[in-house]
Formats: structure tokens, sequence, C-alpha cells
């Protein structure tokens, strides 16, 4: 990942949530482009085995399936570590990331209770004071073996009301502790709250990576041209798959056979090559 951000330009990272969707990630292409990284989030981690994403699956949950994931593909994988938990843990859980060969970790700024920052309402969600979370930051860098190995501090300011003002402020002290690189998060339908965050962070060495997630109708070339090092795609595949099996499942419990929905699926033959080596 360090290797790629050097090239200056705009990196794009697709998630994958199983082996199968990791392939995707891996093979697709088109037009001579194909996505730069894996994102592997706690979002569709949790949906995948029918759970919420309040930090609810365990580590070795979470490590059974990114061990699919990279299984299936050779691209580098950035890590959603959600809050990192204890200060104490987390150098056990970086060793094991580590080791395993992700590239990237992105670890939040919130406390306590977690919940999504794209639901609608925010309520009993707290932010770490920018200290604290420093330490985090700290603890996670002194405990990599590598330089390789990069840790992104994302922040919540604009998604719990701290402000513009509150986010270039912890931007500015998590990469005084060390952080490779910041995440700014977002739940605006419009792309106008994270390119002025973009504007105010121009200067800082440290690569920028965004979540165009609501703000969904932003161009990556815009992006780009904000300072962006890298944008990524964290639940795509996760909800068309989502949809598919449900629309699937309608069309066979209304029509009482599976003709009616076989043009929507992958060819049998297909289905059988897909990973054959």
């Amino acid at each position: 990942m360090r290797s790629l951000l050097s090239s200056g330009r705009l990196l794009t990272a697709l998630e994958a949530h199983s082996g199968a969707s990791a392939a995707v990630v891996d093979r697709i292409e088109s037009r001579g482009r194909e996505f730069d990284a894996l994102w592997f989030g706690s979002l569709t981690s949790s949906a995948l085995m029918g759970r919420p994403d309040i930090e609810l699956p365990d580590f070795p949950d979470r490590l059974a399936l990114l061990r699919e994931v990279m299984d299936a593909s050779s691209k580098p994988v950035i890590y959603d570590m959600d809050t990192g938990g204890r200060i104490d843990h987390i150098p056990f859980v970086l060793g094991e990331l580590e080791g395993l060969g992700v590239s990237c970790v992105v670890m939040e700024d919130k406390e306590g209770f977690k919940k999504n920052s794209l639901l609608g309402a925010c309520d009993g969600q707290k932010q770490s004071s920018p200290k604290d979370f420093a330490l985090k930051i700290s603890a996670a860098l002194e405990s990599r073996r590598s330089r390789d190995f990069m840790v992104f501090a994302r922040i919540e300011s604009l998604v719990l009301g701290g402000g513009l003002d509150d986010a270039i402020g912890r931007a500015r002290l998590y990469l005084g502790a060390g952080a490779d690189g910041v995440m700014i998060h977002s739940r605006s339908e419009s792309p106008n709250e994270i390119k002025n965050f973009c504007d105010l962070y121009r200067g800082e060495r440290a690569p920028l990576m965004v979540v165009p997630t609501t703000y969904a109708s932003v161009r990556e070339h815009e992006l780009a041209s904000w300072g962006v090092g890298i944008a990524v795609y964290a639940n795509q595949l996760f909800r068309s798959a989502q949809l598919a099996m449900e629309e699937t499942a309608m069309s066979i419990l209304e029509n009482g056979r599976a003709l009616e929905c076989s043009s929507r699926m992958l060819p049998l033959d297909r289905t059988l090559n897909l990973f054959r080596s």
C-alpha cells in the first residue's frame, strides 16, 4: 500500500466480505483499470454473519473471514478496526494482522458503545478525547514490525457534530502522534463538507482516505483534484448481493419455480468454473 501511494495517483479500494467477493475484486478490470486494494470492513463482516454493526463479531471470527478473503486475492488489504478496543489489546490484534499480510489498518476515534456511523441517529455515540486516541495510535505504531504496515486514524467529527475545525485539529494531532494517514468520514449526501476538509488538509504530507457512500455522486477525478489519496467503496458489493438474493427468493416464492429468475443469475457453467485454478 505504501508503494502504491508513492505513485501520487488516486487509489481505489472495494469491499470484500468473503472469498467469492474477494475473487471478483481481484479479477475485475475495465479499460485497463482495476481496483488497487480490498477493504475489509466491520459493516459487511457483521452483516455476513447476520449481526448488527455494533462491534459484535469478536476478533477470531473476523480473522477467519479475513483469511478467506486474503486466500482469494493478491491485492493489498485495508482492515477496518472499528475503535480498536482496549489499548492493551492493540499490539496483539495488530501482530495477527501484520503477520497475516494486511497492508493497512484504520482505527476510528469513538469510544464506548459503537454503532455504524451512517445510521440516521447517533444517540449514545461518543468521540474519544483527541489525546486518548493519540495514545492508541502510538500504541499501534510501537507494536508494528515494519513501516510498510500502515496505521490510519479515522476521524468522526463530521458525523458526531464536532465540526470542521475539530476534525482538522484532530487530524493534525493524530498525524503528530505518528499516524501514517487520515480517513475523514461523513454521512452527508453532499460532498461539500468533505471538500471543505480537503481544502484545510492540503499541505499535510500524509495521505487522505475517504468513503463516498452517502455522497456517491462525487467522481473520482474530483476527489483526486481535492488531494484525496484513497477512495474506499466500503459496502457496495454486499448491498448488491443482498438485493439480488432477496429478488431471487421472492421470484421463486411467487412463481413456484426458478425459471423466471434464471436470467438474473450467473450461468451454471461459469459458477462451476469460477474458482478453478
